[in-house]
């Protein structure tokens, strides 16, 4: 059976206040801040605002931040990217939030805050404000649209299963992401110690250049490098660097092929490939790509445009995608080389900076092969490459991980909560187990949700 819906007018739920008009001089220091960016890039505010405001006792009375409070990004270059939101799930002492940004705060208890953020991020409510958004040089949400937006709701009931359930998903999402971001930090850390501040372990296991390694200067790099490493280009770490193919006048782009076609795009900042978002082609265009582009597992992705610094190994045999021609792929000389060494060099602030002053294009900067080649860099020995290699793999495989279960989660997410929230599908549980989404009379099929693999239920809520 269908949720029951009640519609409301979205000013009988929520009272609309305005942000504070605060001065550049405020900004950096003081008091917990909402800011346009914190707004736009999370559906739930995250546990601590990541920015300050010097602000008053006045302004942080008027302008504060309570559980169930819900932030609209106010105007955008774009009418898509305008009324972004973001919902606060718990009070925020002393914070205030930004003029760019409206606040809606709860009149009443008939929205669940948790299912708020769901609804507000939904296509539904995102092409309302398409239609009514006001445009003349930027996009404006204003209190004529608020006052114009019905909202249809389940029960309060249903809302919090709903609610729970997304909120439980984005905070798997939300935790695998810190474990990421940390798990990179300590790689980052260990390849600065190793192969910046050369404090790599000697053969007695002690820190080499503290432990009074002997160094000699080098005239390429302008620096000292231990005794007895080479410097050399990459042209002599690298066996291979070959490209994807331009969809131009060699195949076309969804089509109806299950390929993922991936750009520059889909190479993030800490060093993974997100598959969300890509071009699709056939098995005809793949074998037409893969006979330039060659990627193989122990490859390293390198987005050849800038910003430069975008960069993953392939981990699983590349069978169902391959990439364009902005994408490098990269095999190491495997005699004197190792993957993750080499990933970790493409990814150091060193790195990026020689490779920025080797990058030409005006409209899109980016660095040749040949360029990239002729580039000098430490080689260091293949034993201690080795030990390098042991130390980190742990920790990559580990991001790596994390990487992928998000995707899992996110697509799931994705294909579910449309179907929970106009009643296609309901939220249920037997005994223990977790929370399981099971498919009404109108959607038949085997759908589930919980932390661990659990059994999904059919319209009777008996076990499939």
């Amino acid at each position: 059976m269908m949720n029951q819906l009640t519609r409301y007018k979205l000013s009988e739920l929520y009272e609309l206040a305005s942000g504070i008009s605060s001065k550049p001089e405020q900004a950096g220091h003081g008091f917990p801040f909402c800011s346009f960016s914190t707004v736009f890039n999370n559906a739930i505010l995250p546990e601590q605002l990541p920015d300050l405001m010097d602000t008053s006792n006045q302004e942080r009375i008027v302008y504060s931040i309570k559980a169930g409070d819900v932030f609209l990004t106010r105007t955008s270059e774009t009418v898509d990217e305008l009324a972004m939101s973001s919902v606060a799930v718990k009070d925020y002492p002393n914070a205030t939030y930004s003029g760019f940004l409206k606040r809606l705060r709860p009149i009443s208890d008939k929205a669940y805050p948790k299912y708020m953020a769901l609804f507000f991020r939904s296509s539904y409510f995102r092409k309302t404000v398409t239609n009514k958004a006001v445009m003349t040089l930027r996009a404006s949400f204003n209190e004529d649209i608020f006052n114009d937006i019905f909202v249809d709701l389940p029960s309060i009931e249903e809302q919090k299963r709903i609610g729970d359930l997304f909120y439980d998903c984005e905070c798997r999402i939300r935790n695998n992401k810190s474990i990421c971001a940390d798990l990179e930090a300590v790689a980052k850390l260990l390849y600065d110690y190793w192969f910046v501040q050369f404090d790599f372990p000697d053969e007695n296991g002690k820190p080499y250049k503290s432990s009074g390694g002997k160094m000699v200067w080098n005239d390429d790099l302008k620096r000292e490098i231990p005794e007895g490493w080479e410097v050399g280009a990459f042209s002599d770490c690298v066996s291979s660097i070959n490209t994807g193919l331009n969809p131009r006048d060699n195949f076309k782009l969804n089509i109806g092929g299950t390929i993922r076609y991936l750009t520059v795009k889909n190479l993030t900042k800490d060093g993974s490939i997100d598959f969300s978002s890509c071009d699709m082609i056939d098995e005809d265009a793949r074998r037409i790509v893969h006979r330039r582009s060659d990627v193989s597992v122990g490859d390293i992705l390198f987005a050849s445009i800038a910003p430069l610094g975008r960069c993953a190994v392939i981990i699983d045999p590349p069978e169902d995608w391959d990439i364009n021609e902005s994408v490098f792929s990269i095999r190491p000389n495997y005699k004197n080389m190792t993957s993750l060494f080499l990933y970790m060099t493409f990814m150091s602030d060193m790195f990026i900076k020689k490779a920025e002053g080797s990058s030409t294009g005006s409209v899109f900067k980016g660095i040749r092969i040949s360029e990239l080649l002729d580039l000098q860099t430490i080689i260091p020995p293949k034993s201690i490459l080795d030990k390098f290699e042991g130390q980190i793999k742990s920790l990559f495989l580990a991001k790596t991980n994390a990487f992928t279960e998000n995707q899992q989660l996110s697509s799931l997410r994705d294909f579910l909560l449309p179907m929970l929230m106009n009643g296609q599908v309901k939220v249920g549980g037997k005994g223990n187990l977790p929370p399981v989404a099971y498919p009404t009379d109108e959607v038949r099929g085997e759908y589930m949700v919980a932390a661990e693999p659990q059994k999904a239920y059919d319209a009777e809520g008996k076990g499939v």
